[in-house]
């Protein structure tokens, strides 16, 4: 039998049958359950563990206030609010060591801010109606959650919802047997790249950087990647971040879907962790591949890199654009900031020779980007490539400095 306890989060007005079948198939498995109701209006066939009233309250208001306020968006932000915090502070009490939470759009939208609460390793699973839509902003993604497409799940159990219930059950409670939490005995670098084909100092800086004693997570710089990178850096749980690819500023200010949201590039910053930037990959507009290219785009160079994804090439106005971006972004930094800029280019089909390459393309970015960075950050002109061993060097050049001058703790 499992030693393993899930909290079930729902409306149990509207979803009593379905959330019901979910602890039924997590008993069945051998695991615990632990109850929370996020209803407003409608009361459980039972008593839950945890009841509206108690969330309500945790977030410092009431259900007469949620009803008296006469708008279903704010009653479920009263919800929302009051429901993070107590499974937040139920976690730290160790009550529990798995979450699930099922809804439509209300539900879903709560449950984002439950899973923001609770930290890295800890299983959280949203089992929604709208799992995967446009509906969900990146920004708004904890960096471990799971989504389970709830099939069949708007009203009532059958037999469709009940094959999605059973598996999140599932799901959920092998996460909480089998995780292995973040041990953080050694401090943790964020790292930012693409695919070794388009940047490469990631091969040589992540065993450098853990000769020294560091642990290194490096963060697929394609949205979702973007996202976790900045959700583990609101946390403060990065020693110091070489921000090395910093593409999805540009494809955020240039309307793209595949974003890390508006707040790529400041999170360690505000955070107060050193951080080492290059603006790698900065000429690309990462689209979704599988739809028509926007009119916006159709005088320009693109690379259809696969079925899902077509990057498009920035022209000089463009690049300009996304320098000043970079330069707002760095603005609010708490800490030391470090800006490389590899003169030679930034991604390697911007050699010179290559496909991509644009000389003046890239010198106008540099010249605009030198022009607007706060003076606080610290500027590291490379005539070199960022595919280079010497831009491995320059790095490693400057983390060894703060090493020495405490800025970055030691390993």
């Amino acid at each position: 039998m499992s030693d393993k306890t899930i909290l079930v989060i729902g409306t149990y007005d509207t979803k009593d049958d379905e959330l019901g079948f979910l602890a039924q198939v997590l008993r069945g498995q051998g695991g615990r359950v632990v109850t929370m109701d996020v209803s407003v209006l409608g009361d459980p066939s039972q008593p839950t563990d945890y009841s509206k009233h108690d969330v309500a309250q945790e977030g410092g208001s009431s259900i007469q206030a949620a009803i008296d306020s006469g708008d279903e968006n704010h009653a479920m932000q009263i919800m929302a609010k009051g429901a993070a915090m107590l499974t937040a502070r139920l976690f730290a009490e160790g009550r529990f060591d798995g979450m699930i939470v099922l809804g439509g759009t209300m539900g879903t939208d709560l449950a984002l801010d439950v899973c923001t609460a609770l930290p890295l390793g800890v299983p959280k699973y949203v089992v929604s109606t709208v799992s995967f839509s446009p509906l969900i902003p990146a920004e708004r993604l904890a960096a471990d959650t799971q989504m389970i497409l709830w099939a069949g799940g708007l009203y009532g159990l059958n037999s469709v919802c009940k094959a999605s219930l059973s598996q999140a059950a599932g799901a959920v409670l092998g996460a909480a047997r089998a995780v292995a939490a973040p041990e953080l005995s050694r401090p943790l670098i964020g790292m930012t790249s693409l695919g070794k084909s388009a940047l490469k100092y990631m091969v040589s800086l992540k065993p450098a950087l853990e000769d020294r004693g560091y642990e290194v997570a490096v963060f697929h710089a394609t949205g979702m990647g973007g996202r976790a990178f900045e959700s583990l850096a609101s946390q403060g749980a990065f020693a110091c971040v070489f921000d090395f690819c910093t593409q999805e500023l540009g494809n955020h200010l240039h309307g793209s879907n595949i974003s890390a949201g508006a707040d790529r590039l400041t999170n360690a910053g505000k955070a107060g962790i050193p951080q080492i930037v290059a603006p790698g990959c900065y000429d690309l507009v990462d689209i979704v591949g599988w739809q028509d290219v926007p009119d916006k785009w159709s005088d320009h160079m693109m690379h259809a890199h696969n079925r899902l994804l077509t990057s498009i090439v920035l022209n000089t106005a463009e690049r300009r654009d996304v320098a000043r971006a970079h330069s707002r972004q760095l603005t609010s930094a708490q800490a030391p900031v470090a800006m490389i800029l590899p003169e030679q280019g930034l991604g390697e089909w911007d050699r010179e020779g290559a496909d991509l390459h644009d000389k003046a393309g890239l010198d106008a970015f540099l010249t605009e980007l030198r022009a607007t960075l706060p003076a606080t950050v610290q500027r590291h002109d490379l005539d070199a490539h960022i595919n280079d061993a010497a831009f491995v060097s320059k790095a490693l050049e400057i983390f060894d400095a703060w090493r020495a001058e405490g800025i970055v703790k030691s390993a």
